[in-house]
């Protein structure tokens, strides 16, 4: 299973990097816009081998619950991973403007924080709810008892990046006195 979730990431910026490059260094944007698109099937591809390993028999371990991750995080983190590769290419290749860097102080910062731990809780409901579906699928609990380990830890892990992402809201960082002059 490890060997899947590590090809479907690989393959995953093959897609991108290779969208990218047919975009704007041989300006083939109908081919990349096809190559771009193609990256979902890669975490249904994951799925898929993730609940046919279960069902022939498998028991779920972390390689199991790090593919349903994964596909969480790739489904709402992954338009904005393919649009940070964009700017640069377009920066780098295509003379469009340079890419702005994430704030670092005050409300802007705070509230990037805040959008990401939202990011990261839509991506926990999917994961989590993909682990949930392929426990009822399965039907057996012996086999998928790991996936409520995942579930659990995620969420101390969701639980944390919460209390440091707000933390932003309630003490924003601001600039020293010596660093703005």
């Amino acid at each position: 299973m490890l060997w899947i979730i590590l090809a479907g990431e690989i393959m995953f910026w093959v897609f991108v990097v290779g969208g990218l490059v047919c975009r704007y260094v041989f300006q083939k944007k109908g081919l990349g816009k096809f190559l771009l698109w193609c990256t979902p099937i890669i975490d249904l591809v994951i799925l898929l081998f993730t609940v046919m390993d279960l069902k022939n028999g498998a028991t779920a371990n972390i390689f199991h619950g790090l593919a349903a991750i994964y596909i969480g995080v790739s489904i709402v983190f992954g338009k904005s991973m393919i649009d940070w590769a964009d700017k640069r290419f377009a920066y780098r290749y295509n003379k469009g403007p340079k890419p702005q860097k994430a704030p670092k102080y005050g409300k802007v910062r705070a509230r990037n924080e805040r959008r990401g731990w939202f990011m990261h809780f839509l991506a926990w409901l999917i994961g989590s709810g993909l682990l949930a579906a392929m426990i009822w699928l399965v039907g057996d609990e012996s086999k998928t008892a790991h996936f409520s380990y995942t579930i659990q830890l995620w969420s101390i892990i969701l639980g944390i990046d919460f209390l440091v992402s707000f933390s932003y809201t309630l003490w924003p960082k601001e600039i020293k006195e010596d660093a703005k002059g």
